[in-house]
């Protein structure tokens, strides 16, 4: 499905100090109330303060049963292990390593290095947004500017009772404001049927010994799903905006990740491809028999591929992506390093869908959640089967990780493990457990603190 190759971005060996090296904001006392919940691997969740529970409107006791839950689903053999970070007040308030890296193989610390799928597509969607900021990109750009292969396109219309699709001219251009948000007509062609879904399955679309540059121009041959802006349909969208960011930039797109966001938010550890045969023992596995996503097998991070993939081709650590959602959740700042501006962000995280885009096949967000730019967005407080705050923002990968941010909190959330088929039971059972941990809100503790 997704993929990476040798870049400038590699994930690469590092030097590592102690478990937070951020300076603790509570004191011995409450580190010491806090260090049963968490389990030292060889290096930290995240480069910020650990922080006491209590103090972070967390309950320890249903933190350990969160702790219990993921032992259990182990012990089940649903997955060898996993990694689970709560961070709220930028501090960590809960960070814990359970079970194996890898069936039957070393204990899961929390160093591990993931497969993040589809947790690449709102870092390069934060890149291209970088353009817009510098005056290089507009979002309201039509592709066909970056890539002019998007210039002339055709709809299949697929007809009732299965007869042979109608091709259709595309009504308007794609925009990059599409490609965003999945509205841009494309689709993908590993799950569901269709026309344009079994055009991209002939012709090999998603072939990891293509470039970016060759992958682009192969999808902009096939035919589209939808008319564009119309539909909202989860597809290679951001693939093609990781092409858009190497022709603004002139860079690679892993060159320009590495220079421009992993380097400046010390993301040590996240790249295309595992170069560094010495960190190849990181690397989290799933069970034997859960290592298809659909019809196409989980890839090997530590080879090396032509395609550096930015809608799924990143590797990453809980360390690393709680550095990501952290600059996010300051509105776009971490340790004096400015990514984004704040009102950036916000239009980032508000739902560019509205309701003149209507849902397509698959309807991933779910109910009560539009789309933003590279996220699952909440606009209501009840209608999803799960809890959460408007505003808060949301995606996961296909092989199991999944984050969440909860500004009303002041909270984000980051899961990590290897598993296609258990992933989204997973998310469900964390999101009740987590919020259930949540016993001093958000607005209570600003009240607090007045």
């Amino acid at each position: 499905m997704h993929s990476q190759s040798a870049s400038a971005g590699h994930a690469h060996s590092v030097s590592r100090g102690p478990l937070f090296r951020g300076p603790l904001s509570r004191g011995l006392a409450a580190a010491a109330l806090a260090g049963s919940l968490f389990l030292a691997g060889a290096a930290s969740a995240a480069d910020l303060p650990q922080g006491d529970p209590a103090n972070l409107g967390l309950a320890p006791d249903r933190l350990e049963t969160i702790t219990a839950m993921l032992k259990e689903k182990v012990d089940q053999q649903l997955f060898p292990g996993a990694v689970l970070t709560i961070v709220r007040h930028g501090e960590v308030g809960y960070q814990q390593a359970v079970g194996k890296r890898t069936p039957g193989g070393p204990e899961m610390t929390t160093d591990s290095l993931f497969r993040i799928y589809s947790m690449t597509k709102p870092i390069v969607t934060v890149a291209a947004m970088m353009l817009v900021e510098e005056g290089k990109l507009t979002i309201g750009d039509p592709v066909a500017r970056y890539i002019p292969e998007f210039k002339e396109l055709q709809v299949a219309v697929d007809q009732p009772g299965g007869g042979e699709a109608q091709m259709e001219p595309a009504r308007r251009p794609i925009t990059v404001q599409d490609l965003m948000r999945h509205t841009a007509g494309l689709t993908y062609g590993f799950f569901g049927a269709g026309a344009a879904r079994k055009a991209y399955l002939d012709n090999g679309i998603g072939d990891p010994a293509k470039t970016n540059e060759e992958f682009a121009k192969a999808i902009a041959q096939m035919p589209l799903e939808h008319q564009p802006g119309t539909t909202w349909e989860y597809s290679h969208a951001t693939d093609v905006l990781g092409r858009v960011v190497e022709v603004v930039s002139g860079q690679p797109l892993g060159a320009f990740l590495k220079a421009r966001i992993f380097d400046p938010l010390d993301m040590q550890d996240t790249g295309f491809e595992v170069a560094d045969t010495g960190n190849h023992g990181r690397i989290a596995e799933p069970m034997e028999s859960d290592r298809q996503i659909g019809p196409v097998a989980l890839y090997n991070p530590a080879e090396s591929r032509a395609w550096e993939s930015g809608g799924g081709g990143l590797v990453s650590t809980a360390r690393d992506y709680s550095r990501f959602l952290q600059m996010m959740l300051n509105g776009g700042e971490l340790d004096g390093v400015r990514i984004l501006g704040p009102k950036t962000i916000a239009f980032m995280t508000a739902d560019h869908l509205g309701p003149d885009i209507k849902p397509g096949k698959y309807y991933l967000p779910g109910p009560g959640y539009g789309f933003g730019l590279g996220f699952a967005v909440r606009t209501s407080e009840g209608l999803s089967n799960v809890p959460g705050s408007v505003g808060e923002y949301y995606w996961g990968g296909a092989a199991g990780t999944y984050f969440w941010v909860d500004p009303a909190e002041d909270m984000f959330v980051v899961y990590m493990m290897q598993s296609p088929k258990h992933r989204v039971p997973m998310r469900s059972v964390l999101r009740d457990m987590v919020y259930g941990a949540v016993v001093e809100s958000g607005a209570q503790m600003q009240q607090g603190s007045n």
